[in-house]
């Protein structure tokens, strides 16, 4: 791919927005267990983070139903934690308030991860990077795997008393977004010929894709979504935010994905539109509008 057709390096991203059918019992969960802080509430709507950066905007949405279980949506929001000590501390948190979320954990060489599910089955995935000059690349693709990592042994090492008093102040955000999609070859055509990540890694039925090296902002995977259809509206995933650095980027961005046919909405502050799998993906650069 052409630099023009590439997202910019310095993309990142953005909090992603949940329809909850409780949105007590889901605040509940993020903020005692997961660590996250209500940066602001309105009726039917929760906006949650670490320091300042939004991370989830919970929305009530009490009418609509759970999709099933081999539908396209969220296959997990990854929120990344600056020190091993913040992950310690909210992986402690999870595991002393909510032991039944906590489904596994694996040393992936570029990153340790703790995965857990919330109350309404949303995937969620704890993590700390390692620094870049750590990661290993053959061929164009950073190599990762899945080394069981041991909890309790990351807790004695790594859990502090300050992390644990200072969690509201403490900086973290997502890190990347993992998707359940219905294949990874329309996958990869949208998310990489036409949004413009580039390919960091592809694991039979899964694809990571970042921008700027990083090992992965997203990834899209079949493991339980084979063949999946468009979805239905429906309690889940209601959002995913991509952030890139100035409006020039936007500006591109926006000019690809026309080239490309992909139906747009630009309200002159943010760019959407939607993948094949009806997933919302919002853009948004500083200072636009």
């Amino acid at each position: 791919m052409q630099t023009q057709d590439l997202l910019a390096a310095d993309t990142g991203m953005g909090a992603v927005t949940l329809r909850v059918a409780d949105l007590d019992r889901m605040t509940a969960y993020y903020t005692d267990g997961v660590r996250l802080s209500v940066l602001s509430s309105a009726p039917g709507r929760t906006v949650l983070g670490r320091g300042s950066v939004p991370i989830l905007v919970l929305e009530h949405a009490p009418e609509l139903q759970h999709a099933g279980t081999h539908e396209a949506g969220l296959f997990h929001t990854a929120v990344l934690f600056d020190t091993r000590a913040d992950l310690a501390a909210a992986l402690y948190s999870v595991a002393t308030r909510y032991p039944q979320s906590f489904t596994g954990s694996a040393d992936h060489l570029v990153s340790n991860a703790f995965y857990c599910t919330d109350p309404e089955g949303n995937g969620v995935e704890l993590y700390w990077d390692r620094d870049r000059t750590e990661w290993s690349w053959t061929h164009g693709s950073v190599d990762m795997a899945t080394i069981f990592l041991d909890p309790n042994v990351f807790l004695q090492e790594h859990l502090t008393q300050d992390a644990l008093d200072d969690a509201a102040t403490r900086p973290g955000r997502v890190g990347h977004v993992h998707l359940s999609v219905g294949d990874v070859a329309t996958a990869k055509a949208f998310y990489v010929d036409q949004l413009g990540f580039a390919t960091t890694a592809g694991w039979g039925e899964a694809l990571f894709v970042s921008a700027g090296g990083y090992h992965h902002h997203m990834a899209m995977n079949t493991w339980n979504s084979r063949g999946a259809g468009r979805r239905e509206l429906a309690l889940g995933l209601g959002l995913v935010r991509i952030e890139v650095p100035g409006t020039d980027d936007l500006g591109s961005l926006t000019e690809r994905m026309r080239h490309h046919g992909v139906q747009l909405a630009d309200d002159g502050r943010t760019v959407a539109f939607e993948d094949p799998w009806a997933n919302r993906i919002e853009v948004t650069a500083p200072g636009r509008g």
